[in-house]
């Protein structure tokens, strides 16, 4: 009995053994990370919508030289609108609650494997000005990037993608090589996220830009009187994560134009103006204009009262604009970018 439980065990472990060999063989094979990408090697058709994963490879290909960096405020600028306009060949990295950690992450990829970028556009929300920015608990997500990814891939990696969420990613990219599937995002990482625009209704749209307030306008008008905020205070104010932006944007070539983006989300998405945390954001909007004016990038300050900001019929919720926000935001990113002026609505303050 024993002499039989030991031979159905050894055949049982190399049963297993087999199996697991197969299945990362399956996803060795198709590669759906695009693992194995390196310049000159296209990027593997994105079938996952968890962008962490799937943005790295595009960089590695070598097959574009500027890029969107950002959150998922920042999703929605098309690269074509970029690429057409200021020359370059945009990619879109911004990712859904990317922190500041990330961001820097996939900056820092950028400028591994393209030699000299000529453009990045780099959207800033209000986490980068986050006093806790910083903390190892807000580095990552609950759906964290593995630091792997951000580093050339050893064969010591590949076993680190066997697991049953990664076999589903594979087997999409099997269906989509045999026309079963399309690809779930963009090859420039582009992707219209938001719902359809035909099934817009202001109405659901404004329970979810003032869900913090059952649903009722809040007051967004500035403060006639500003709080009274001592200087001691003043004094404590920290934004530490802007030291990983300062450090990212000197590290770039003198020949990478740098535009640094303060998104335009919903009015009620900002502290109110002359609220002591109003004040605060504010110190935090001069100190990225100081950064980006000693290393020559430009800002575009989105993030204050505008004909875009304050309409709750640009939104659907408080941080994402519908697709016609969108065009006119890049192309006039791509005005900014070129030396010309903003529109002359105010929306976006220009400073250089």
């Amino acid at each position: 009995m024993a002499k039989a439980w030991t031979t159905w065990s050894r055949w049982f472990l190399a049963a297993a053994a087999g199996m697991a060999g197969l299945l990362l063989a399956f996803v060795a094979v198709l590669d759906p990370f695009g693992m194995r990408v390196v310049a000159g090697r296209p990027a593997r058709p994105i079938m996952d919508i968890n962008q962490r994963y799937m943005y790295p490879q595009l960089v590695r290909s070598g097959r574009f030289d500027a890029a969107v960096l950002g959150t998922s405020t920042m999703r929605l600028l098309d690269p074509d609108t970029l690429s057409r306009g200021l020359g370059a060949r945009f990619v879109n990295l911004a990712m859904n609650a990317a922190t500041p950690w990330e961001q820097a992450g996939m900056a820092r990829l950028v400028r591994t494997h393209v030699r000299v970028p000529k453009r990045i556009v780099w959207g800033l929300d209000v986490t980068w000005c986050e006093p806790d920015a910083t903390d190892p608990a807000k580095r990552l997500t609950p759906r964290p990037v593995p630091e792997w990814f951000w580093r050339e891939v050893n064969p010591l990696d590949w076993p680190r993608v066997l697991n049953l969420t990664n076999l589903e990613i594979a087997g999409r990219l099997l269906a989509y090589r045999l026309g079963l599937s399309r690809e779930r995002i963009r090859g420039d990482g582009y992707e219209v996220f938001t719902p359809p625009e035909a099934s817009y209704d202001l109405a659901r749209a404004r329970g979810h830009i003032y869900a913090e307030s059952g649903g009722k306008p809040v007051e967004t008008a500035p403060l006639a009187v500003p709080q009274p905020v001592s200087e001691a205070e003043r004094g404590r104010w920290r934004f530490p994560a802007l030291g990983w932006l300062e450090e990212e944007i000197a590290a770039f070539p003198q020949e990478t134009q740098v535009l640094l983006v303060l998104p335009p989300a919903h009015l009620s998405a900002y502290p109110r103006e002359g609220s002591a945390e109003g004040q605060r954001y504010a110190a935090c909007k001069a100190e990225i204009v100081a950064l980006a004016r000693r290393h020559g990038a430009i800002v575009a300050d989105y993030a204050h009262a505008s004909p875009i900001t304050a309409e709750d019929a640009n939104y659907w919720d408080r941080l994402h604009f519908r697709l016609a926000v969108a065009a006119r935001f890049a192309e006039e990113l791509v005005a900014i970018a070129k030396g010309e002026p903003p529109l002359a609505d105010g929306a976006a303050r220009v400073m250089r």
